[in-house]
């Protein structure tokens, strides 16, 4: 069974904010990350209840090899995802629950990146991250999840 690892965590307390780096975060179904700028995000902008803004996952791996085969300078906190993984195939996660530690998600859709993003980092972004943007994920139990907790696929 595959296996990834938790390297870092980012919050963003409020939209155009910069990310935080963060040792843990609270998660609650329904709501999100505790902190995070999507933190139940209910009836905001007109658009109800979104699962898939609850948490946001990318490979470490993809960050790399981001800056090494495209030359952009970006680092795990440019890439405004909450949770950077190493070890695990987010794109094969969509559709499926796995455990982040003790906490069950589920993979929705990739996250692809976006405007915004390609406004605050580099123009050739959207090209260079394209099917390796990471995994938009909705949390499925509360508690708590830390670096260095173990990713695992659910049975």
């Amino acid at each position: 069974m595959p296996e990834g690892t938790v390297v870092l965590i980012y919050i963003s307390p409020a939209r155009g904010e910069p990310t935080v780096g963060v040792d843990q975060v609270h998660v609650i179904p329904g709501k999100g990350i505790q902190g995070d700028r999507y933190f139940s995000e209910q009836g905001k902008d007109g658009e109800g209840y979104r699962p898939d803004r609850q948490l946001t996952l990318i490979e470490s791996e993809a960050i790399d090899a981001i800056r090494q085969e495209d030359s952009i300078p970006i680092f795990p906190a440019d890439t405004r995802r909450n949770i950077i993984t190493r070890g695990i195939r987010l794109n094969d996660l969509v559709g499926c629950d796995f455990f982040i530690g003790k906490i069950r998600v589920h993979g929705i859709r990739l996250c692809e990146p976006c405007n915004y993003l390609a406004s605050r980092t580099h123009p050739q972004i959207i090209t260079s991250m394209a099917d390796r943007g990471g995994l938009r994920a909705e949390i499925l139990s509360d508690g708590t999840i830390s670096i260095n907790d173990i990713i695992t696929i659910a049975d």
